[in-house]
């Protein structure tokens, strides 16, 4: 918000001080013309309107005052500078760059696209983990139910690619674990099973309770993943251990 407001404000002063420096320019420019022009040529320009100068626009009787020599096919081609309108915008361009550079790339005082993506992101993530926290524990081994949704299950695989595949094998097959793929379970195979067995882990049998390492939902999510392993049947599954599930 602060960043914000101190691009706006200065912003707002560069636009004041390039109409300040436009103003202050047709000023100079008006009067140093009155001391070269010759006396025919004030008493032209005074009759001129502001528009007229400000545009650069001749009155077209004067057009042929303005013809070069050369000509093609009956075209003739004026002698017309730049507008000055047209000067004075490149002239505030310039200003704007010099102001632009220092403030943004010298000081590095601006929010530029780079850093304000990094803050955003950073912002949403804390909003992410305060919404984490908020409602990931309103999950628990009493109410957890199994999710299908393809994001969950997804975050499931990533949370077990992570975590569970040392032990337990790419593809639940097991390993140093059982095997997750069978019908067969050792604290039981339903949701709430898994997601207690998850929690608070067999540490007898070297199972670590992950409660500290992941929250309730990421729990839930790899819990509901596992279930989905089920009946695979992947290659070099290692026998089955426990109690059959029915």
């Amino acid at each position: 918000m602060f960043n914000s407001f101190t691009e706006i404000w200065l912003i707002s002063l560069i636009l004041l001080t390039s109409i300040l420096v436009l103003i202050v320019t047709m000023q100079l420019s008006s009067a140093l013309k009155k001391l070269t022009l010759d006396p025919n040529k004030q008493e032209e320009e005074a009759s001129l309107s502001w528009w007229q100068k400000f545009t650069g626009l001749k009155p077209l009787e004067k057009e042929k005052d303005l013809e070069m020599e050369h000509q093609y096919d009956g075209i003739v081609e004026l002698d017309n500078p730049t507008p000055p309108w047209f000067m004075y915008l490149f002239y505030i361009t310039i200003l704007f760059a010099v102001v632009y550079l220092f403030y943004y790339h010298v000081a590095q005082d601006g929010n530029i696209q780079e850093a304000e993506y990094k803050t955003e992101v950073a912002v949403a993530e804390k909003a992410r983990e305060e919404y984490m926290k908020k409602f990931a524990n309103s999950v628990n081994e009493d109410n957890v139910k199994a999710l299908s949704s393809a994001k969950d299950l997804t975050e499931g695989s990533s949370i077990y690619t992570t975590n569970c595949v040392a032990c337990h094998g790419d593809k639940g097959q097991g390993g140093v674990g059982p095997n997750l793929t069978d019908v067969y379970w050792i604290h039981g195979g339903t949701i709430k099973d898994l997601f207690q067995t998850i929690t608070n882990g067999v540490p007898e049998k070297g199972m670590i309770a992950w409660n500290k390492t992941l929250n309730p939902i990421q729990i839930q999510q790899v819990s509901s993943y596992i279930l989905t392993l089920q009946g695979t049947n992947p290659p070099g599954a290692k026998e089955p251990q426990g109690t059959e599930q029915k």
